[in-house]
């Protein structure tokens, strides 16, 4: 019930953002831009649900001490040591105040930091056993949800591949504008 309220909620808040431009195009050129901020509007979303999950998995585990961001960095870092910058190049970590995740991190015991012995301002960072282990809390619930999708048939892998090769596609794309402002 929730999820078709908000379905509904999404379809006409991107119809009144398309208002604008509705008298400068066609209907497909409509139906396209009425899509694409759909899509915005639920990429954003569900990008805040997944934190509000690990957030309730890690009440529920009686994991206080981070946030689900930062449970999501350590899971984007696996098992790789990376400086601070390469944890935004690799797509590890999409935030503005990284260096004080790493920081908060390291001070709790989640990541080890080693200065480089070349170049001394570069930080570089690993997890911990206490890291690894709240890696493995979220795979486990990740597991968890994919078995969930597909047997209660919401999405299967194939399902799963289109996805992720439309927003790869749409990821390029929004990329290849950034360069090109430049």
């Amino acid at each position: 019930m929730f999820v078709l309220f908000a379905d509904s909620v999404l379809k006409k808040q991107a119809e009144q953002r398309m208002s604008i431009h509705d008298n400068m195009m066609d209907g497909s050129q409509k139906a396209l831009m009425a899509s694409y901020l759909e899509s915005l509007a639920l990429v954003e979303r569900l990008h805040r649900l997944l934190l509000d999950v690990i957030k309730d998995e890690f009440e529920r585990l009686g994991v206080l001490e981070i946030n689900s961001v930062q449970a999501l960095l350590l899971f984007n870092v696996g098992e790789n040591e990376v400086t601070a910058g390469e944890l935004k190049s690799r797509g590890y970590y999409q935030g503005s105040n990284v260096s004080y995740n790493l920081k908060k991190l390291v001070d709790l015991g989640y990541m080890h930091h080693q200065r480089s012995e070349i170049d001394r301002r570069s930080v570089r960072v690993r997890l911990t056993e206490k890291g690894r282990s709240i890696r493995t809390m979220l795979n486990m619930l990740f597991a968890r949800h994919a078995e969930g999708f597909e047997q209660r048939g919401i999405i299967d892998a194939r399902g799963m591949e289109d996805i992720n090769h439309a927003l790869k596609r749409m990821e390029r794309y929004w990329t290849d504008q950034i360069r090109y402002i430049y």
